[in-house]
C-alpha cells in the first residue's frame, strides 16, 4: 500500500493515506518518508475521505475501519490494492515477479540490474531497497520512465489480475494458502502474461511448462531458469562463501553479494527477467555484482564482540529454513528467534515448521521462539508459542535441540547472556514494524 502510494504521488498526482499506527505516534521515519515524496497523512477516522476519486485498501484492512465506512457512506469507489497495481503493470512496460518465496529479493536485483544498464525502472514492492534508503527514499517504491518492476503477491487470491509484459514465477512452497491454489493463480498469471514468462526448472511447477497441458492464451515465449540441467537458463558451478555466492551462466561468471543458496536462485531469476527487458547477461551480471540488499532480508545489522546480528524477514517454514541454512553456513553456532507473524498463521505452518526446525537446526544451535505478534483486529487467538515448542519437540529429531519461548522485551538480554564469540544471531518474522529497533537493540545488549 505505501509503496502504490509513493508511486503516485513521485507522478505528481494527488495522494493521501491513513494508518491506525500513525494514530498511536508509531512508524515516524515511515511517515516522513511518505510525507517527503508528497503523500498527505490524515487521521483513520474518515475524515480525510471527503473529495477524493476512490478509496484504495488492501485484503488485510478490515471493511469496518472508520474510512472504508465513510467512503460507503459518501459513495467514494473502494478499489482493491491489487487493481491498482494491475493497472499500472498493463499501461506499459512491466515486469512482475511472484512466488512463496523470494519476490522481495529478485524485484530488487532486477531494479538495481534495469537501473544500473541505464533503462530507469520504476517500482512497487513490499521490501526497502538499501540502495534507495541511501537517497533518503523509503526504498520500496520508485517513478521512473522505463519498465515497472514489481512484486505479485499471491497471499489473497489477486495474482490472477495481473498482465505484466514479463511474469516471473520463482517457487511453490506453503505460505499463506494451499499449494494447489497457489498453482491454479500461477497458472492464470502466466496466461495474462503478454510477452515473456519464466518460471523456475522446479518439480512443483513442471506443470507450468507442459505445453500439452496449456489452454489458449499466454505469453509469446514461455522459458525456464535455475540450476537443473534442462533449464532454458542454466546456472551451474555454485560455489557459496560466507558473504555470497558465485556460479556460471552461458559462459558468464555472476558474483551474487548476499550469501545463501537461495540468493543465487533469486540472482538467476533477476538476470533472466533483465534479459527478457533486453539486458545482455554479461552487463546483467556486472551490475548485480554491485547488488546493495534489501531491508531485513538477510540484513547485517551490527557486530560486538564478535557476534553478528542478522534481521531477516522470514516468516514461513521455507524462508526460515533458508535463512538458518545461510546463517550456519557462516557460523558454528546460530541463536535464532522467531516472532510468529499471527494465529492464523502460526496454526497453519504448524505441523511444517516443526518439521523443518526439527531436521535444520544443528544440536549447538538455539532456537527461540518469541510470543505470537497481535495487530489487532478479530483474530482468534487460541495458540500460543509455547505450542509451537512443543510441536517441534515431538518431532523425532526435535527433542534433541534447544527450544524455549523467549518473549520480546527479554530477547537482547537472553542473547547478551547466551552468545559466545562467533555467533550469529538470526531475528526472524513479519508484520511486526519494531523488529529493526529488536535487532538493534540486541547489538547494543552485547
Amino acid at each position: 500500500m505505501s509503496a502504490l502510494a509513493q508511486h503516485r504521488a513521485m507522478g505528481g498526482l494527488a495522494t493521501s493515506g491513513s494508518d491506525r499506527a500513525f494514530d498511536q505516534d508509531d512508524l515516524a521515519a515511515e511517515r516522513s518518508h511518505l510525507e517527503r515524496v508528497g503523500v498527505l497523512i490524515h487521521p483513520q477516522d474518515g475524515s480525510g475521505v471527503a473529495g477524493a476519486a476512490q478509496v484504495v485498501a488492501s485484503t488485510a484492512v478490515e471493511t469496518e475501519i472508520p474510512d472504508l465506512v465513510a467512503a460507503r457512506g459518501q459513495d467514494v469507489p473502494v478499489v482493491h490494492r491489487a487493481d491498482v497495481l494491475a493497472a499500472l503493470l498493463g499501461a506499459g512496460p512491466s515486469v512482475a515477479i511472484a512466488g512463496t518465496s523470494g519476490k522481495s529479493t529478485v524485484t530488487a536485483m532486477t531494479f538495481e540490474i534495469l537501473r544500473r544498464t541505464g533503462r530507469d525502472p520504476g517500482l512497487v514492492t513490499g521490501g526497502d531497497l538499501l540502495l534507495l534508503r541511501a537517497e533518503g527514499l523509503r526504498g520500496n517504491a520508485y517513478r521512473g520512465t522505463g519498465p515497472l518492476v514489481a512484486e505479485a503477491d499471491e497471499s489473497d487470491g489477486t495474482l490472477v489480475k495481473h498482465a505484466p509484459d514479463v511474469g516471473v514465477v520463482l517457487n511453490l512452497h506453503r505460505d499463506h494458502m494451499d499449494t494447489e491454489k497457489v498453482l491454479a493463480q500461477y497458472r492464470v498469471f502466466l496466461e495474462r502474461t503478454r510477452g515473456t514468462g519464466l518460471v523456475a526448472a522446479d518439480a512443483a511447477l513442471c506443470g507450468l511448462t507442459d505445453r500439452s497441458q496449456s489452454r489458449p492464451g499466454g505469453p509469446r515465449s514461455l522459458q525456464t531458469f535455475g540450476f537443473a540441467d534442462d533449464a532454458d537458463l542454466h546456472g551451474e558451478d555454485l560455489r557459496q562463501t560466507a558473504s555470497g555466492s558465485s556460479f556460471r551462466v552461458d559462459g558468464v561468471t555472476v558474483h551474487v553479494p548476499v550469501p545463501g543458496a537461495h540468493n543465487a536462485e533469486n540472482a538467476l531469476a533477476a538476470l533472466a527477467a533483465a534479459k527478457a527487458c533486453g539486458v545482455p547477461l554479461p552487463e546483467g551480471a556486472a551490475a548485480l555484482a554491485e547488488f546493495q540488499g534489501v531491508a531485513r532480508r538477510f540484513q547485517i545489522v551490527g557486530s560486538r564482540r564478535n557476534v553478528t546480528v542478522v534481521d531477516d524477514f522470514a516468516h514461513n517454514p521455507t524462508k526460515i529454513a533458508a535463512a538458518l541454512r545461510a546463517a550456519q553456513d557462516t557460523a558454528p553456532r546460530v541463536l535464532a528467534w522467531f516472532q510468529p507473524h499471527g494465529f492464523a498463521p502460526a496454526r497453519f505452518m504448524r505441523d511444517e515448521l516443526a518439521d523443518v526446525l526439527a531436521t535444520t537446526l544443528r544440536a549447538e544451535d538455539r532456537f527461540w521462539f518469541g510470543e505470537i505478534f497481535y495487530a489487532g483486529g478479530s483474530a482468534t487467538r487460541d495458540l500460543a508459542a509455547a505450542d509451537l515448542v512443543e510441536t517441534t519437540r515431538a518431532r523425532p529429531r526435535g527433542a534433541h535441540h534447544h527450544l524455549d519461548v523467549v518473549p520480546k522485551p527479554q530477547l537482547a538480554a537472553r542473547v547478551a547472556a547466551t552468545a559466545l564469540p562467533g555467533d550469529v544471531v538470526l531475528v526472524m518474522g513479519a508484520r511486526d514494524p519494531s523488529l529493526p529497533s529488536v535487532s538493534a537493540g540486541i547489538v547494543g545488549a552485547l
